[in-house]
């Protein structure tokens, strides 16, 4: 690949410099990771500015060079952009060919049920007999290997979500579900993927730490629906549909952004897929998907409608918001790709569980113990209403709050779990290098604004591991003990250094130690041993 190639098809604006037709190895945006051949690409950080290692990465062998500042007399050609994280994105997917132009490309977005809608999408399509690959915060799926995305990651950047997308079509596949959160929108490292189809699940409070307002990251969601204008067209068809989540406040603003045919999901709602006959059973949740295959079509009623179908459909998720988990996975797959119904319904059915995601712990204790990933105020609710819904004993909530992030988010959970909760532990999560002690404090005034009572309804326990084994003592039978924030999640950040952590295995090790049974050792974390209950 020449650097003339790469810039041959380039949709930004070129300020200066003029591409050459010198070869290029790779692309890095690391210039630690420069090897000689390579295109370095200078980005400005949070914390560091790309260009000031160009000569570094030119030193390690670098032939060109893309940044977004004014530099002259470098010894390699150097192309001025004016933006280079745009930039990378776009020479990334030209780099691999441009991979998502030879699949059906379905990014799904949303503060809270990516990785389960991603799922259940997957075991839908699945069903269908469709060569299908994802990625998710969780993991990678290409074909029968699945690949760890990491520790803390979200959307992975440009390069690798561009090489993941070549491993998927040199695999064979021919659909994609790409996970893609706020930060990924607002770093451009999903431009250039090509979407067919976008998904949306609910927009609510979450990073405002980074997008500075709700509407900034409103905004940096809805360029999923922006961005199926710019998709190429392609010889298997793009349908570039928008899936919308009419019960969520986020409906009408992405209905005016979206810029061609839409199709919305509700609980309680007209819809294009619309959820009745619900019932709440101990292992899942049974409804009925009513429709109208074509948009637009008010099922109301059967009429004679050769187009409305009606279809009864189970899932092994439990938690009410869950069902417009599936509804968003079934408009996609029905409106979207044409998928039957029955078919899109048998994979909802298929799916067991996700790690992670309301996944129940169970040694033999006589009360249940939940790990989830809620570590947003709206999935916090839910989660809690969710476990109300499951037992007629009490709801044990026990959660952090991030370090380094949303600080408003710490009172407004705490306070969500003091109205809807029976109790209320506050540990430690991710505190990096922020002061724990800090962060407890700012939940607990929340908590004591909704008339907690310190040591009788919450408690602060620093150490996580304690506060888990502290929860699991508190719990009478058929108590839930619902463990959040966490999830699947495999460490846990102390000032700079990511600590090996895994709730489940923490829960598992408490249990153990509660029960006098065998089980895991509890995972190393700092705090260990500070505790005063």
């Amino acid at each position: 690949m020449t650097l003339s190639s790469l810039f041959s098809e380039f949709p930004r604006k070129i300020i200066s410099g003029q591409p050459t037709d010198i070869t290029i190895r790779e692309i890095a945006s690391d210039s630690r990771k420069v090897q000689p051949g390579d295109l370095f690409v200078a980005m400005a950080g949070e914390y560091f500015d790309g260009h000031q290692y160009i000569p570094k990465a030119i030193e390690q062998g670098a032939v060109a060079v893309v940044g977004e500042q004014e530099i002259s007399d470098l010894p390699v050609p150097y192309i001025q952009v004016s933006n280079a994280r745009q930039a990378i994105a776009h020479l990334a997917a030209a780099f691999y060919d441009h991979p998502g132009r030879k699949l059906t490309m379905i990014g799904v977005t949303g503060t809270d049920g990516k990785t389960t809608t991603s799922n259940i999408l997957y075991q839908i399509l699945l069903a269908a007999d469709l060569k299908a690959g994802m990625i998710s915060t969780v993991n990678a799926v290409i074909g029968d290997r699945t690949l760890d995305t990491g520790f803390h990651v979200t959307t992975p950047d440009a390069l690798d979500t561009q090489r993941y997308l070549l491993k998927m079509v040199e695999a064979g596949l021919t659909h994609v579900i790409l996970e893609t959160t706020s930060h990924g929108w607002a770093q451009y490292r999903v431009d250039a993927c090509e979407f067919d189809i976008g998904i949306v699940t609910n927009i609510t409070h979450e990073h405002l730490d980074y997008h500075g307002s709700y509407e900034a990251y409103r905004a940096a969601k809805g360029r999923l629906f922006e961005s199926l204008k710019d998709t190429m067209d392609k010889p298997h068809g793009n349908p570039r549909l928008a899936i919308l989540n009419r019960d969520d406040s986020s409906y009408e603003f992405l209905t005016r952004l979206a810029p061609g045919p839409q199709a919305c999901y509700s609980v309680d709602r007209s819809a294009d897929a619309l959820a009745a006959d619900i019932n709440y059973l101990p292992d899942g949740i049974e409804f009925t998907i009513v429709g109208n295959l074509v948009l637009g079509g008010v099922p109301a009623a059967e009429n004679g409608d050769k187009n409305f179908f009606r279809v009864a459909t189970k899932t092994n998720l439990v938690g009410s918001y869950n069902i417009s988990n599936c509804l968003a996975a079934f408009s996609a797959a029905v409106y979207g790709l044409g998928i039957d119904p029955e078919t899109a319904a048998r994979g909802i059915a298929a799916l067991e569980g996700i790690p992670g995601r309301m996944e129940r712990i169970d040694l033999g204790q006589n009360f249940t113990a939940i790990v989830d990933f809620a570590h947003t105020p709206n999935a916090l609710k839910v989660a809690i209403e969710s476990a109300r819904e499951m037992t007629q004993g009490r709801v044990i909530a026990l959660f952090g709050s991030a370090g380094l992030r949303d600080k408003e988010k710490r009172r407004l959970m705490a306070e969500i779990s003091a109205d809807l909760a029976d109790l209320t532990i506050l540990t430690a999560e991710d505190p990096r290098t922020e002061s724990l002690d800090d962060i407890l404090s700012e939940m607990a005034a929340g908590a004591k604004s909704r008339d907690g009572e310190e040591g009788e309804s919450f408690w602060r326990v620093s150490d996580r591991g304690e506060a888990i084994l502290f929860a699991l003592k508190l719990a009478n039978p058929d108590d839930i003990v619902l463990i959040c924030g966490k999830g699947h999640e495999q460490s846990m950040c102390f000032g700079e250094i990511e600590y090996p952590w895994d709730d489940r295995v923490a829960t598992r090790a408490a249990l153990a130690k509660f029960l006098g049974v065998e089980g895991p050792d509890m995972p190393y974390l700092p705090t260990q041993n500070t505790n005063e209950n």
